[in-house]
């Protein structure tokens, strides 16, 4: 029964094109929103922290599950550029996620300290953004190729 549905996700997922692969990295990237969002709601409102520490905490867990599942399911039709460079590969990948963290802030800020709206709304909006820069920066720097 399991092995049904893994099968037929598979298949409304192809990994090699590159919708398929944008697909499976916005899968990969809402589960990683939910760790995110999840732990920004914790910081925020039980732990009532600043809500940019709040947001820097669920971008960095985020950044680690959205690596993690890029590695296993998202990418894998594709030739790693720094597949045998594992310590450059994850670094490159965090630089861009750090590049995403950096418009993620520069949102939350303009939406929240500058035009005054809802903290849980400009998170969702700026969320979205970045998604589409990380999938395709990450796509264009380390996962370009086609394997054979």
């Amino acid at each position: 029964m399991f092995a049904d549905k893994i099968k037929a996700i598979r298949g409304r997922f192809p990994r090699k094109s590159l919708l398929g692969q944008f697909l499976r990295y916005l899968v990969t990237g809402g589960l990683a929103f939910v760790v995110d969002f999840g732990l920004f709601a914790l910081c925020l409102y039980v732990f009532d922290w600043h809500y940019l520490l709040a947001n820097l905490v669920g971008l960095v867990a985020g950044l680690v599950l959205n690596y993690t599942m890029s590695i296993v399911w998202v990418f894998t039709a594709c030739e790693r550029t720094l597949e045998k460079r594992k310590v450059m590969e994850f670094s490159l990948f965090a630089l861009v996620g750090i590049a995403g963290v950096g418009i993620n802030q520069l949102l939350m800020f303009l939406m929240v300290g500058v035009f005054d709206w809802n903290e849980m709304v400009s998170k969702m909006v700026a969320a979205v953004l970045v998604l589409m820069w990380n999938f395709g920066a990450r796509k264009l720097m380390l996962f370009r190729e086609r394997k054979e």
